[in-house]
């Protein structure tokens, strides 16, 4: 018997907003979500003569079966209207492997069909206070910004599990959402800047986007 398999849908909106984000996804059959705060970068000029130049964001992290994930993504985005600019990004990836469902059982669902993978995650783990640095050697290669999450402000567990790997709370996670065309570009730089393959200088990996909503 095949085992059905997941989707992680990401969506990134401005503070006060995640509450409502939860709200529609429950419309859609999705019981349960993870809220953390990041930090986006904003690129607008009026910011920039204020002096402002990034803006706090909540981010909303939801696990749901691959075949509600494409109509609920669609939905929380217009219902949360991210077609309009400064209003927020959702953004979907398939999950290969699920680890620490109720009966302790590994499940791999093996390569699923991505669409055209327009669009790639550049997810990239520093110490705390380099964040910026990844987004500032992103932007050289042609990126637009992207988020950075602060593992101690974020209210989580004071040790977090990705990869296997233990984040720390003194690390900064930084994913940047590009065109496949810019991706080879920009991992390049942000290798090259932060030293990745020095030992204890970050980990940096890329995952396919599935769809994307809000991208402007």
């Amino acid at each position: 018997m095949k085992m059905a398999g997941f989707s992680f849908i990401c969506c990134v909106v401005n503070m006060g907003d995640a509450s409502k984000v939860t709200g529609h996804a429950k419309k859609y059959g999705i019981k349960g979500a993870t809220i953390v705060m990041g930090r986006g970068t904003v690129h607008s000029r009026l910011l920039d003569f204020l002096g402002i130049n990034e803006a706090r964001r909540e981010i909303v992290t939801m696990i749901v079966e691959s075949e509600l994930a494409a109509e609920a993504i669609k939905g929380i985005s217009g219902d949360m209207h991210f077609e309009k600019p400064h209003h927020g990004i959702a953004f979907s990836c398939s999950v290969s492997e699920f680890i620490g469902s109720r009966n302790a059982t590994n499940h791999n669902f093996g390569s699923s069909e991505v669409g055209n993978n327009m669009h790639k995650i550049i997810y990239t783990i520093v110490d705390r206070g380099r964040g910026d640095e990844v987004i500032e050697a992103a932007n050289r290669a042609g990126a637009k910004g992207g988020t950075i999450i602060n593992a101690r402000g974020a209210g989580i567990h004071e040790v977090q599990k990705l990869l296997s790997m233990e984040i720390e709370p003194e690390k900064e996670e930084v994913f940047i959402i590009v065109s496949a065309g810019l991706k080879d570009g920009i991992v390049a730089s942000i290798r090259d800047h932060l030293k990745i393959d020095e030992p204890g200088n970050g980990v940096m990996f890329v995952l396919d986007v599935n769809e994307a909503y809000g991208l402007h």
